[in-house]
C-alpha cells in the first residue's frame, strides 16, 4: 500500500509540473504586434549643411560647456536670468508639466491591472414579514429579523492575453510622448524669449543709431542755419535740414513701441505681468554661435516633438494588442468569506462562517462585430501616428535645411551690405565735402544721408535676421546637446557699439 501511495503520488508530479509550465506559457503571452519603429529615409547628411557656413562648423569638444543650456552660446548674462525665471514661471510650461503628471497616473492606472482587487463590508439589515390571512385586512402578528455580516472578498484578473500588458505599453508610451510634449514646450518657449530679447537688443541699437544721427542731424540744421544767416545758404537748405531732423526723430520715436511689445511678450513668457516688468537699454555684444549640425538621423533623437510622435505610434501599436485580446476569454480567480448571524453576539463563531472559492471562465460569443470594428479601429489609429510621425521628422529635416541654406544665403548678404555700407559712408563723405565747398545745394546731401542712413539699419536689421535664423536653427535641432556630442561655442562677438562721433552732416556709423 505504501508502495502504490508513493507510486501515484510520483505519477502526478509531472502532470503539476505541465500545469505549471501551461500557466506559466499563458502568462507569458501577448497577442498583437511587437512594436517595430516606423521606417524612414533621412539621407547621410543635410543637403545645405555640406558646405561651410559661417556660425555652424562642427564645433571641437569642450568640458566646461553648459550641456542643455542653449541660450548660453550668445554670452549674455541678463539673457541667462530672464531664461531661467522663464524655466520657473512660465505658465505653457506649467501646464504641460501637469498633463505629464496626468499620464503617470494613467500608468499607475493602467499597472494597478496586475494585481487581485480586495475589498471588504460590514453590514446590518433588519427585515420582517407578515403571518396574516391573504386577503384579510389585518394582520396577526409579523416576523421581525436583524441580520447582521463581516464580509471580504478578492478579485483577480488573469492576464492570459497580454491585455494587462498592452494597456500599461500603452501608456508608458504616452506618458513618454507627454514627456517629450513638455521638453517640446520648453523649448519653444525658450526660443520665443531668446528671439524677442535678441530682437530688443537690435532695436536697441537701431534706437542708439537714430538718436545719434538726430545729434548729428541737429548739428547740421544748425550749421544750415548759420550758413543762410550769412548767405552763403539758401532758405531751402534749412527746410531740408530741418525736415531731415524731423523725419529721423519720427523714426526713433516709431521704435519705442516695437521695443515695448517686445518687453510685454518676454514678461508675459516669465509668467509675469507686463506692468511688473522692465528691461533697460544696454549695450549689446552680439554673438552668431557654433553648433554641431551633425547627422539627419541624429534629429529623430533631438526633436522633442519628433519623439513625441514616434512614442504615440508605440501606444497606439499597443492598443491594437488590447483590442485582440478580446477575442480570447477571460479567466477571473474570486473568493469570498466572512461571517454571517442573526445575533451580534455571535457574529464571530465558527457556525457563522462562510466563504466561496472558484474560477470564473467567460468569453464573448457574438457582438455584432464590435470586437473587430475595434481591432480595425487600431489598427487606422496606428497607420495614422506612423504617418504622423514620418511627417513630424521629415518637417524636422526640412526646417534645418531651410535655416542652413537661410544662413548661408546671409552670410553672402550681409558681405554684399557691407561693401554697400562703405560705398554710402564713402559716399556721403564725398558730397559733405561738396556741399561744403558750394558745389551742391543741400539737397543733394539729404539724399545721399538718407541712404547712407538706411544701409546702417539694413546692416543692424540683417544682423538681427541672422540671431533670429540661429535660434531657428537651435531649435530645429532639438536644442540641447548630448554630453558626448561636441560642444557649442561662440565666435568672436560681433560689435554693433555706434560710433559718436559722426562726421558733420551726416549719420554715425555702425558696425554690425
Amino acid at each position: 500500500m505504501m508502495r502504490n501511495a508513493k507510486f501515484s503520488s510520483n505519477a502526478f508530479l509531472p502532470r503539476g509540473i505541465a500545469v505549471a509550465a501551461l500557466c506559466a506559457l499563458l502568462g507569458a503571452c501577448a497577442v498583437g504586434p511587437d512594436y517595430q519603429r516606423p521606417a524612414l529615409d533621412v539621407g547621410a547628411a543635410y543637403k545645405e549643411g555640406q558646405g561651410e557656413v559661417e556660425g555652424w562648423k562642427p564645433a571641437r569638444p569642450r568640458d566646461e560647456a553648459d550641456r542643455g543650456e542653449w541660450w548660453r552660446v550668445y554670452d549674455d548674462a541678463t539673457l541667462d536670468g530672464l531664461v531661467a525665471r522663464l524655466n520657473a514661471s512660465n505658465q505653457t510650461i506649467a501646464q504641460a508639466e501637469a498633463n505629464y503628471r496626468q499620464a503617470l497616473g494613467l500608468v499607475r492606472g493602467a499597472r494597478a491591472g496586475f494585481f487581485p482587487v480586495v475589498g471588504a463590508g460590514a453590514g446590518m439589515t433588519r427585515s420582517g414579514s407578515g403571518n396574516g390571512q391573504s386577503g384579510s385586512s389585518s394582520s396577526s402578528g409579523s416576523n421581525v429579523s436583524n441580520q447582521y455580516s463581516l464580509t471580504g472578498s478578492v478579485t483577480w484578473e488573469v492576464d492570459l492575453w497580454g491585455r494587462v500588458r498592452r494597456s500599461v505599453e500603452s501608456s508608458e508610451a504616452s506618458a513618454a510622448a507627454s514627456l517629450a510634449d513638455l521638453g517640446a514646450t520648453r523649448l519653444s518657449a525658450q526660443a520665443a524669449l531668446v528671439q524677442s530679447y535678441l530682437q530688443l537688443r537690435v532695436l536697441d541699437e537701431q534706437k542708439r543709431l537714430l538718436d545719434a544721427t538726430v545729434a548729428a542731424y541737429e548739428k547740421s540744421l544748425q550749421l544750415t542755419q548759420n550758413r543762410y544767416a550769412v548767405g552763403v545758404a539758401g532758405q531751402a537748405d534749412v527746410a531740408v535740414a530741418r525736415t531731415q531732423l524731423e523725419s529721423t526723430r519720427a523714426q526713433s520715436i516709431d521704435l519705442d513701441w516695437q521695443r515695448g511689445q517686445l518687453e510685454h511678450a518676454i514678461a508675459v513668457l516669465m509668467g509675469q505681468a507686463p506692468s511688473q516688468f522692465s528691461l533697460p537699454p544696454a549695450v549689446f555684444a552680439l554673438r552668431l554661435p557654433q553648433i554641431p549640425v551633425g547627422l539627419p538621423s541624429e534629429l529623430l533623437e533631438r526633436r522633442p516633438d519628433v519623439a513625441a510622435a514616434e512614442r504615440r505610434a508605440a501606444a497606439a501599436n499597443a492598443q491594437i494588442g488590447v483590442a485582440q485580446a478580446a477575442w480570447f476569454p477571460s479567466l477571473i480567480l474570486s473568493a469570498d468569506g466572512g461571517f454571517r448571524n442573526g445575533q451580534f453576539a455571535e457574529l464571530l463563531t465558527a457556525p457563522a462562517r462562510f466563504w466561496s472559492l472558484g474560477p470564473a471562465l467567460a468569453m464573448t460569443i457574438f457582438d455584432g462585430g464590435a470586437r473587430e470594428a475595434q481591432v480595425e479601429q487600431a489598427r487606422a489609429s496606428y497607420d495614422a501616428q506612423a504617418a504622423a510621425y514620418r511627417q513630424a521628422a521629415l518637417t524636422g529635416l526640412r526646417e534645418v535645411e531651410d535655416y542652413l541654406i537661410q544662413l548661408r544665403v546671409m552670410e553672402n548678404e550681409q558681405i554684399v551690405q557691407r561693401r554697400a555700407l562703405e560705398s554710402a559712408r564713402e559716399s556721403l563723405r564725398l558730397i559733405q565735402n561738396q556741399y561744403k565747398a558750394g558745389l551742391v545745394d543741400y539737397l543733394s546731401v539729404a539724399v545721399v544721408d538718407a541712404t547712407a542712413l538706411s544701409s546702417e539699419r539694413n546692416a543692424l536689421s540683417l544682423l538681427g535676421n541672422r540671431l533670429t535664423a540661429s535660434v531657428n536653427l537651435i531649435v530645429a535641432l532639438g536644442g540641447g546637446w548630448d554630453p558626448q556630442a561636441p560642444a557649442m561655442q561662440a565666435q568672436a562677438p560681433v560689435q554693433t557699439r555706434i560710433d559718436t562721433k559722426a562726421p558733420e552732416g551726416g549719420a554715425p556709423p555702425a558696425q554690425p
